[in-house]
């Protein structure tokens, strides 16, 4: 559906309007539509990503620098990691992680599927001659032969995926790590669901701005499963001629959930923490890190 901007008078523009109001506010069912993608492939949007990636004071697409330095200090104490160890970093984005643990003396692969992160992530490793494999694809259908020592997936790119698409993520981590080897990854908690709220919010961008560089309306609805722990920040960008959304599901957990789903994908639980540098975790934390292994 487009919209040409014309005046509210106009018949057609009146309906519409009421036409994108409609669709930018009624709830969808939970993880009826998966557009993560448009995030990280669209070039002006993955753009727009990279700069908050690169960022380095703020907790926008990745976590800060400083906190991302503590964390990869963190990792190589936690697990020994040495120069033999395989690490894989899914959903790398432009190698934060990546380049770190390479600079560490890991053996690194990356995975992701922004073509703009990832030209970053390979230009800063080629300029620190650092040997990092970097993957253009989807994790949720990435193959590989390859057998990882750590698999890391952070700031809680788990949340976004549904029920069906975690299980299948998991059992894929589970088939590329090595005997011994260990999955540590990051999840928001049913504590961080209980600050959020509804609510409708629409901003005019005649320059363009986060979602387009033309002219546009964006309409942003939050909204909340409570039954599920879910909630989704429903975007409707309307531009002249065209009107598009970007859904941003995050489902929270509890240690039952995140228990009972790495069990069925052939893990269990060996520590959780509060965050990915090793917080200790308490019933008012926001996020929950996991160190699950195979069993």
């Amino acid at each position: 559906m487009g919209m040409t901007m014309k005046s509210a008078a106009d018949p057609a523009t009146s309906y519409a309007l009421y036409a994108c109001f409609r669709e930018a506010t009624v709830r969808p069912l939970p993880f009826a539509v998966y557009s993560a993608d448009t995030l990280w492939t669209d070039h002006h949007i993955s753009g727009q990503m990279l700069a908050c990636h690169l960022d380095p004071d703020i907790d926008a697409a990745s976590r800060s620098h400083a906190f991302i330095d503590a964390s990869v200090a963190w990792i190589f104490d936690r697990f020994d990691v040495s120069t033999n160890t395989k690490m894989a970093d899914f959903g790398c984005g432009p190698g934060l992680y990546c380049q770190r643990f390479a600079e560490q003396g890991a053996s690194v692969t990356g995975v992701d599927f922004s073509v703009n992160s990832l030209n970053h992530a390979r230009r800063q490793a080629e300029d620190a001659g650092l040997p990092i494999e970097y993957v253009e694809s989807d994790y949720l259908s990435f193959e590989t032969d390859r057998r990882f020592d750590i698999i890391s997936l952070i700031y809680c790119d788990l949340c976004a995926l549904g029920p069906s698409q975690r299980l299948e993520l998991l059992r894929r981590f589970r088939r590329w790590l090595t005997r011994d080897g260990v999955l540590l990854f990051d999840v928001h908690t049913v504590a961080a669901f209980e600050t959020r709220g509804e609510f409708l919010n629409i901003v005019a961008c005649p320059d363009g701005g986060f979602w387009s560089k033309t002219s546009h309306f964006e309409i942003h609805a939050a909204h909340l499963y409570l039954r599920e722990k879910l909630s989704l920040d429903l975007y409707t960008i309307v531009e002249d001629g065209r009107t598009w959304q970007v859904y941003n599901w995050l489902q929270h957990f509890d240690h039952v959930q995140i228990a009972r789903e790495l069990a069925e994908a052939g893990f269990e639980v060996e520590t959780v923490y509060g965050d990915v540098c090793g917080a200790p975790f308490d019933a008012t934390t926001p996020d929950m890190a996991i160190v699950a292994r195979p069993v």
